[in-house]
């Protein structure tokens, strides 16, 4: 016990360092531990002293001390060996000269190319560059040629890109910057991500690249790449015109490029992602039958007069090929944290029963934690990681005992082989069983990244496992490597058409079963989750709790069940500006009630930040509804998410400066979509049209007419203004107004406000001086994209409110920001000031 404790306490450590703001210094570390050492080697000594009086209370005393002292040394252990590696790849950072700027650099592809219809996005090393101060690894895109705009269907480039390989050289002008990406409130961390992949910028290609030359054999990660493309070349004539083809590849390959993001929606909704993306069960299951085809040959072949398994037992012959088989499958699917855990768990059991050796079941995991975590330290900040571990520590816990429950209560009857009916409803009672418990005690942490739980997932899973698991996945390989072979092309159109039939049949009903309410989980307090974990680890861990109170532990999961979500109270007021890059979000809640203004840009036919920051957003605030949406002006950098918000969620009331329906119907024809989501009813904005929310006045201030419904340069002057006024504070939002309406709004009798979202993302056509002087406003927010063409926001622009007393948020260097109007006071606050980590730097 004492071990995994132990192990338990390394992880703690490693986490802990991933919590800090600022890594702290080698001297710090040094003093720290020469402390920490010293303490230990007084204990051990007082120990042993102690030891050699017998009869003493201090040798009790000192013992229990060896334990926590041991725990100690572990989390120290781990946090320092963690801080370490971090500010080894902290000094792997782009140098100033280089930000956003040119640079020649001569590099080879590191990873399985990622090829979009506008893009082509692959992982490098790099070998030279000019000017220096490139970090070691950086992720290239390369556009394709002539952008043909967000609606543009997706069609191969007209110059077609060349084809590239992991293993070759190039070289080729970048346009470097630092990984940057949106940072929002309870939202994925990209660049957190980036970091734990060792990714330290990211480069666009400018001109035409040169090829040099091949280095097939530079190191495994390369010859894994160029193993994973061949696989991938060979399979793609006959999964191209496939529905489900994407997903076929990502079962062979783990390559999840391609898989349609409606299918991902549908995946996550029902509770299979699991088992669509390469996972633990797919590669013990393709191990496990290695080990059984190995075992059965060796104690069959004969070498020398001899059977082999004379010479060396078939068991461990059977471990042996499994363990190789898993690790050559790992490669395969690009070595991700659910793959190294597998193979890490196959490698300790198979070097136990090479030793002979008894392990349990805990201790397989907890070796298999350290030797992940010793290899990628950063692993512990995948969500992937904890929910592996965990889903296999249930498997065990609960199959261990449907295991004991027959040998507790058996008898003379109970000795008597059962029929094979008996049998398999045996199984299914475990299996059901294993599902139910897998389900249930990932549902705090699904719910804690997700913001809630599938109702469905049993239901789902329960006919997904087998189908995928035991048909789906092993065509998929069988596809893979029969595709490779020559001559075998009908065998492989086969094996396609029947792997994607029985994938399309599993989806019919999946996609019923998406459509089906979840049960939403507002963002709370880490405690609500941490309590519904520990509720259902004492209801399902055997020995945890009496068995008559294990019922009870189930209502742990109650508070984040019902969890309310934190809402203002009358008179007062919630914004919310969202980090959607270069456009305009903005979330107001009052007590009972929310209004959203705008819904950040489209970039793609199925890329937008509706569905990527604005419906996840709602999610976790326990948005259910809008009771309003304000539609400023038809800008895609302003309307480009609307019809993923509408089809996320329920809007009573839409007003916009242009016809919204009209918009939204020309919008579906050219994303030949077949229905087009449409609010309850929709009206446009007028100036003076006011009405009040639990406390909160809400007035239009602008347009004056409905004149302003035209493109170009009026739809910025026909933007809605808002105005809120709460019982104490007030905010005005101006769309993308210029300086003809701020005149005409300050001649009006502007009257000043406590915050206001800077006119058309900070132009130097906006903020003029005596709209800036009108306002008088104590907070300034200009929604900006970090690096943006347009030069967002205009220094000139910030210094004239700085001037005025105005104190600037900007979403490009500070994330997300909240403001919340109370009686006590305005409180402002951005994400990355909120929880900022080490990876993401100083950015103001």
């Amino acid at each position: 016990m004492l071990g995994r404790a132990t192990v338990v306490a390394g992880l703690a450590g490693v986490l802990g360092a991933h919590r800090l703001a600022d890594l702290p210094g080698g001297g710090t570390l040094a003093l720290a531990s020469s402390m920490l050492g010293v303490a230990s080697w007084a204990v051990w000594r007082a120990h042993a002293r102690a030891a050699e009086r017998p009869g003493r209370v201090r040798a009790g005393v000192l013992a229990a001390l060896r334990g926590p002292m041991l725990c100690l040394l572990s989390a120290w252990s781990g946090f320092v060996f963690t801080v370490l590696g971090a500010q080894t790849r902290l000094d792997q950072s782009l140098a100033g000269i280089n930000v956003d700027k040119v640079s020649r650099v001569t590099l080879r592809v590191d990873s399985l190319p990622r090829l979009q219809p506008d893009r082509l996005d692959f992982e490098a090393v790099v070998l030279d560059a000019h000017p220096g101060g490139v970090p070691e690894r950086i992720r290239v895109r390369w556009p394709a040629g002539g952008w043909r705009g967000p609606y543009a269907p997706a069609r191969p480039p007209e110059t077609p890109f060349p084809e590239v390989r992991p293993g070759q050289v190039w070289r080729m002008a970048l346009v470097l910057r630092p990984v940057r990406a949106t940072l929002n409130f309870h939202a994925f961390d990209a660049e957190a991500h980036a970091f734990a992949a060792g990714i330290r910028a990211q480069g666009s290609v400018r001109g035409t690249p040169e090829w040099l030359r091949d280095e097939d054999w530079a190191g495994l990660s390369v010859i894994a790449g160029r193993a994973r493309h061949a696989v991938r070349e060979a399979i793609a004539p006959y999964l191209r015109d496939l529905r489900y083809g994407p997903v076929l590849r990502a079962l062979a390959i783990g390559d999840q490029d391609g898989v349609d993001d409606t299918d991902w929606t549908v995946f996550n909704r029902t509770g299979i992602t699991h088992l669509v993306s390469i996972s633990g069960s797919h590669i013990t299951m393709l191990a496990g039958a290695a080990a059984l085809a190995v075992s059965f040959l060796w104690r069959r072949l004969r070498w020398r007069g001899r059977v082999l398994a004379e010479r060396w037992p078939a068991r461990r012959a059977g471990a042996v090929a499994a363990l190789l088989t898993a690790w050559l499958y790992c490669l395969l699917a690009g070595w991700g944290v659910p793959a190294r855990r597998t193979f890490m768990m196959l490698a300790v059991v198979a070097g136990a029963q090479a030793l002979q050796l008894r392990i349990s079941g805990s201790r397989v995991l907890a070796l298999a934690a350290v030797a992940v975590v010793a290899t990628d330290p950063w692993s512990v900040l995948s969500g992937g990681f904890w929910l592996s571990f965990l889903a296999v520590a249930v498997l065990l816990a609960v199959g261990a005992r449907a295991e004991e429950r027959p040998a507790a209560g058996a008898s003379a009857a109970a000795l008597i082989p059962p029929r094979r009916c008996d049998r398999w409803l045996r199984g299914l009672k475990i299996a059901a069983r294993l599902q139910w418990a897998v389900t249930w005690a990932l549902a705090a942490p699904l719910a804690w990244i997700f913001h809630e739980v599938s109702l469905v997932s049993p239901l789902a899973n329960a006919y997904a496992i087998p189908v995928i698991e035991l048909l789906v996945t092993p065509l998929s390989l069988l596809l893979a490597a029969v595709a490779l072979a020559p001559g075998l092309e009908s065998v492989a159109a086969v094996l396609a058409w029947l792997a994607h039939g029985l994938l399309a049949l599993m989806m019919r009903p999946t996609e019923w079963l998406a459509a089906l309410p979840a049960w939403p989980v507002p963002a709370g307090p880490a405690w609500v989750y941490l309590l519904g974990m520990a509720g259902v680890a004492a209801a399902l861990w055997p020995g945890a709790c009496p068995s008559r109170h294990r019922a009870w532990a189930w209502f742990a999961l109650a508070p984040m069940l019902l969890w309310p979500p934190d809402r203002p109270g009358d008179g007062e007021w919630d914004l919310s500006a969202l980090d959607v890059g270069q456009g305009s979000a903005l979330l107001i809640r009052t007590a009972r009630h929310s209004l959203l203004f705008d819904a950040g840009a489209r970039h793609a036919r199925h890329a937008d930040e509706g569905a990527r920051t604005v419906v996840p957003a709602l999610k976790a605030l326990g948005v259910a509804r809008l009771d309003a949406l304000i539609v400023s002006h038809a800008d895609l950098d302003h309307a480009g998410g609307v019809r993923s918000v509408l089809a996320a969620v329920p809007v009573r009331q839409a007003f916009s400066s242009f016809d919204l329906e009209s918009w939204l119907h020309a919008e579906t024809r050219k994303l030949y979509a077949k229905t087009t989501p449409l609010p309850q009813a929709a009206s446009p904005c007028r100036f003076g049209d006011r009405w009040r929310m639990d406390g909160v006045e809400f007035e239009f201030l602008w347009p004056l007419d409905a004149r302003a419904r035209r493109k170009g340069v009026e739809a910025n002057a026909g933007s809605c203004v808002l105005r809120v006024r709460g019982a104490h504070h007030s905010l005005l939002l101006t769309g993308d107004i210029e300086r003809h309406a701020e005149s005409a709004l300050v001649e009006r009798g502007l009257t000043p406000a406590d915050i206001v979202v800077a006119a058309h993302h900070g132009s130097r056509t906006s903020s003029s001086a005596p709209f800036v002087d009108a306002v008088a406003a104590r907070h300034v927010v200009f929604q900006v994209g970090a690096w943006n063409r347009h030069g967002h926001p205009d220094a000139a622009v910030v210094a004239r409110w700085r001037q005025s007393g105005a104190i600037p948020w900007r979403t490009d260097l500070q994330g997300g920001v909240n403001a919340r109007s109370r009686a006590d006071g305005l409180m402002l606050s951005g994400a990355l000031g909120s929880f900022r980590r080490y990876w993401h730097g100083r950015r103001f």
